[in-house]
């Protein structure tokens, strides 16, 4: 796993700092900058390394630094990743209506006007873009991926994590991972079944 660089990724608002937290129980160490610090949308903090959002600008040298670590990759910016290392990406989904509805809640929160389109739009975007990111995933020779829900890993975590080990090819502490779970901060609950 040394030579190999961990990406968790997805669409915001999936579960990414989640993911982020249970790895670093679990022993795998991050690439970080705390840059941007916890609130009240993740009071545990959002697990981002600055340099990622400039990947679409050819911004990769800092690449090497992730070896044998785990950076958060938003979905969106995985075909900017070069071919020239391996990955091994964690996908982390969840159900549209609970993205949308976190995502409306944080932009509350931040008291800011937003222009984003109505959910029905949005909805039928992330779809796409789902439709379209994994199935190139797959056909990556030098990313291995994995998916993960959000919302197995609240309901039945042992179940959800338990692939992991053998994936990353690390030892894993599951017991770790599960423990960091914090699931008063699922706030954002849908009985309805989507992507």
């Amino acid at each position: 796993m040394e030579n190999k660089i961990i990406i968790v990724s997805g669409l915001p608002r999936s579960g990414t700092s989640m993911m982020m937290m249970m790895l670093e129980a679990g022993g795998i160490p991050l690439l970080t900058d705390s840059l941007r610090t916890p609130d009240v949308d993740n009071p545990k903090g959002y697990y981002e390394f600055e340099p990622v959002k400039s990947l679409h600008k050819g911004n990769n040298q800092w690449l090497p630094q992730a070896a044998g670590k785990a950076v958060k990759v938003v979905s969106s910016l995985l075909k900017f990743l070069p071919l020239d290392h391996r990955y091994k990406v964690i996908f982390m989904k969840r159900r549209i209506d609970e993205i949308l509805a976190s995502q409306t809640k944080m932009i509350r929160n931040r008291q800011e006007n937003s222009d984003r389109a109505s959910d029905a739009k949005m909805s039928k975007l992330f779809d796409k873009h789902l439709q379209e990111i994994l199935p190139w995933l797959d056909a990556q020779e030098h990313i291995d991926y994995i998916e993960i829900s959000y919302n197995d890993i609240l309901q039945k975590p042992e179940a959800a994590v338990s692939a992991l080990p053998a994936f990353l090819d690390f030892p894993l502490d599951t017991g770790r991972m599960i423990a960091t779970i914090d699931r008063s901060l699922y706030r954002q609950k849908s009985g309805v079944s989507s992507t």
